[in-house]
Order: C-alpha cells, then sequence, then structure tokens
C-alpha cells in the first residue's frame, strides 16, 4: 500500500479530510474526475473576475468553529446574499420582507403587512397543508405566492406545486423589516480571490491527480491505499444495485458582456414560470469588482439523468427507501468512508459539508490509533 487514504473528489469535503489526515501524519492521494480541484465550489478567473462555474456559492454559518477553521485558508469578504425577484419585470425584494410588502401591497407598517398575510391565509382556508403550494399560502398568503413562489420553484423542480412535498418549503424567511439579508447567519461571505485558492491552500501539497475517474480504475486505486473516503455519488458507487438515486440537475449559461454592470445585483430570481432560467448571476458583484467589463450566468434547472452532474438530492419519501438499502451496503464496506453531499445524498450547505467532515476525519483517526 502505497498511501494511507485515497480520497475520490477535491471538493470541499475531500479537500478538508485530506488536509486534517496529512497533519495527523497520513499520506494521502486526492483523485479529481474534472479537469480542476474544488468541486462544485470551483471559480475560475475570467476578465479578472472570479466566475462561480457551477452556480453561486456564498458561504454562511452560524458554527463558530466551522468558521474559524476556513479563515486559516481565506479572508471572507463582507458580501450579503440580498437577492432580488423580477416577475415580468417588477422587482421585489428577497427575504420578503417590508420591501417586498410595500411593491406588493402598498402597506407602509409591520402591523398592516401582517394583517394583509392574514387576510389571504384566512381566505385561502388551509389547516393542514397537504402539499408545496398549500404551505407557500398558509406562510405568505396567495399574492406572494402566484407571484413569487409558484414560478420559480416549478422551473426548479421540474413538476407542479400542488404535487411537490409541502416540507421543501416549510420555512419561507418572512420579515416584518426592512431587513435584506437573506440568511439568517451569523458569519457570511467571499473568499476573498475566490474559493478555488481557498481549496488549493487547504490541499497544499497533498498529491493531487485530475482528469481521473476512479470508478473507472476502481482496483488499481483500491490496491494503492488502505482507507478510501469516497465523495462521489453512494449508488454509482454500488453500481446502482438498486437503481439509481434521484437528483436535480442544472446548466448554465454563461458569457462575457462588454459593460461594466449588467443587472446591479450578484443574484436576480426570474420568479414567472415563462422565463425558462431561474435567475441570472452576476460574478463580479459578489467581490464589489469594479472590472470593465462583466460575466453573467443564467441557470436552468433540469432532471438528471445518469451521465449528467448531480447537484440536488431529491429527499422524498421514495429516495429515501433507496437510500437505506444503499447504506446497508455501506456500511459492508471496511474500508470505505463516505461523505459530501454525493456520498451521503444530503442537501448539505458549504459549513454543514465542513462541519460533517471535520466530525468524520476526527472520528477516523481516533479509530485508527485504537
Amino acid at each position: 500500500m502505497k498511501y494511507d487514504y485515497l480520497i475520490v473528489g477535491s471538493g470541499l469535503s475531500g479537500a478538508i479530510f485530506a488536509h486534517e489526515a496529512k497533519k495527523a501524519g497520513k499520506k494521502c492521494l486526492i483523485i479529481e474526475k474534472r479537469d480542476h480541484i474544488g468541486g462544485n465550489i470551483y471559480t475560475k478567473e475570467v476578465e479578472g473576475i472570479n466566475v462561480h462555474e457551477y452556480g453561486a456559492h456564498i458561504f454562511h454559518t452560524n458554527n463558530r468553529e466551522v468558521w474559524n477553521y476556513l479563515n486559516q485558508f481565506t479572508e471572507f469578504n463582507r458580501y450579503t446574499n440580498s437577492p432580488v425577484a423580477n416577475y415580468h419585470g417588477e422587482l421585489y425584494s428577497l427575504p420578503f420582507n417590508m420591501y417586498t410588502f410595500n411593491k406588493m401591497w402598498g402597506v407602509v407598517t409591520p402591523e398592516e403587512a401582517a394583517a394583509k398575510i392574514e387576510e389571504q391565509r384566512k381566505e385561502a382556508g388551509i389547516t393542514e397543508p397537504k402539499n408545496l403550494e398549500e404551505q407557500a399560502i398558509s406562510l405568505v398568503g396567495k399574492d406572494i405566492y402566484e407571484k413569487l413562489v409558484k414560478g420559480y420553484t416549478e422551473k426548479q423542480w421540474g413538476r407542479p406545486c400542488d404535487e411537490l412535498p409541502s416540507f421543501i418549503i416549510r420555512r419561507l424567511p418572512v420579515r416584518l423589516t426592512f431587513d435584506n439579508n437573506y440568511f439568517n447567519a451569523l458569519f457570511q461571505g467571499i473568499p476573498v480571490g475566490g474559493y478555488t485558492q481557498m481549496i488549493e491552500k487547504i490541499i497544499g501539497d497533498t498529491e493531487v491527480r485530475l482528469n481521473t475517474d476512479y470508478l473507472k480504475n476502481r482496483e488499481e486505486f483500491d490496491a494503492m491505499a488502505d482507507r478510501i473516503f469516497y465523495t462521489g455519488p453512494i449508488d454509482a458507487y454500488f453500481n446502482y444495485e438498486f437503481g439509481p438515486l434521484e437528483y436535480r440537475s442544472v446548466r448554465f449559461e454563461t458569457e462575457v458582456l462588454d459593460q461594466p454592470n449588467f443587472q446591479g445585483n450578484a443574484v436576480i430570481n426570474y420568479t414567472d414560470r415563462e422565463t425558462p432560467w431561474t435567475r441570472i448571476i452576476e460574478h463580479k458583484h459578489f467581490e464589489f469588482g469594479t472590472q470593465p467589463k462583466t460575466v453573467i450566468s443564467r441557470e436552468y434547472s433540469s432532471e438528471w439523468k445518469p451521465g449528467d452532474e448531480p447537484f440536488y438530492p431529491v429527499n422524498d419519501a421514495k429516495n429515501s427507501e433507496l437510500l437505506k438499502k444503499y447504506h446497508q451496503k455501506a456500511e459492508e464496506c471496511g474500508n470505505v468512508i463516505f461523505g459530501g453531499r454525493l456520498g451521503e445524498y444530503k442537501y448539505y450547505d458549504m459549513d454543514q459539508a465542513a462541519a460533517r467532515t471535520l466530525e468524520i476525519v476526527k472520528e477516523e483517526l481516533e479509530s485508527q490509533n485504537r
């Protein structure tokens, strides 16, 4: 065995596992099927702008331990996520706050806004929401649901809101204040210089092999290391033995524009059903850029099929039952540790992925030292 650990995937989870294992004196090899490190948080410099190649990633957390940990490797700027909703040219503040309610209904005070929402809840007569549509109307009323939730959600999930489970939208940020900060988190920002730079520092001088597909050469790689930390899709690891788990995928159309400012905000969601994209990202605004050009990405949500990049696990009842079977198989793999969003089939935010990996690697290293 040449290595103590083979780490499959160079995203945040793989990078943190490698860093901690190496710090403990272990020899690691990271293999990555893409031609770059960083997984889905990879940023690529275009016209002096750090472009989020796989969609907007805004770091936010209440976990001080994770915040302090990542600050070893990067400095975060003061970016605050304040997206805007565009409904047929009407612009609304997200999260839903007093700016939203004033634009929607002309109300001025929190009391008026609360009364309007309550009036629409009562009109709907929903006592026990049975689906996402009923859940959303019971939270924010019909007007906001129709203009700012329905179309966007149906594009995102590829099915009508009354066919989606209510838990998807159990918590909608509704504020009777003028606070435009979407995330209610202690810490928030974007790494100065982009995420790729941060991942490079976490990985350090650990050996990395790009353009290398573990699943195509599994026997060869398994023979190289005592233990494996696998961050790819758990169902793919077992060759889809029980059938594929479902994901939502996203595709991006990115273009460089010969103008300094396209939309005036990093994130604008298009909430009507007719606009084919879900949102437009203008990357320079994540880092308060003043470059003469700008780069925008239109995001299109799509149904995942094998061969596509899996982005969001569909954690419904059917997939949860299927996942139990894969978890049982995973427990039988004595030398393989499954981690990350795909390896655990969990919708982790970045801070959750970091915290979970730190927990996994700590347990792993302690068990190896017993």
